[in-house]
């Protein structure tokens, strides 16, 4: 499985960034896909994550502000992300949960949202 993520770049503060990742090769062998994000200095965290069955999961700091959302047929995961903060800055990367071996995991290369004050 290959992951080719997309959409990152620079927004002023309250603005808005629509990221997507493709999935390829073994796409029907995914399950959960999402988005973690690394800023530096600090540790990479959950930002959001959606099932194939469409249930999702966000962390804290993007609830009311991001929504994932996925198309199964196009394996491409969404993340809408709205009133975006300096603090959301940070290497944004597209993660997918293998279906058969729950300790296999797949990463894309990571795309840069940059949130100027």
């Amino acid at each position: 499985v290959q992951l080719q993520a997309s959409g990152g770049g620079l927004v002023q503060a309250g603005g808005c960034l629509r990221l997507s990742c493709a999935a390829s090769g073994r796409a029907s062998e995914i399950n959960a896909m999402g988005w973690f994000r690394l800023a530096p200095g600090k540790q990479r965290h959950m930002v959001a994550r959606i099932t194939r069955i469409g249930s999702t999961n966000y962390a804290d700091f993007v609830l009311g502000r991001f929504t994932i959302s996925r198309d199964n047929v196009k394996n491409t995961v969404y993340l809408e992300m709205n009133s975006l903060k300096p603090e959301d800055t940070a290497v944004y990367y597209c993660n997918a949960d293998d279906s058969f071996d729950t300790s296999k995991h797949y990463w894309g290369q990571g795309t840069q949202v940059t949130v100027s004050s």
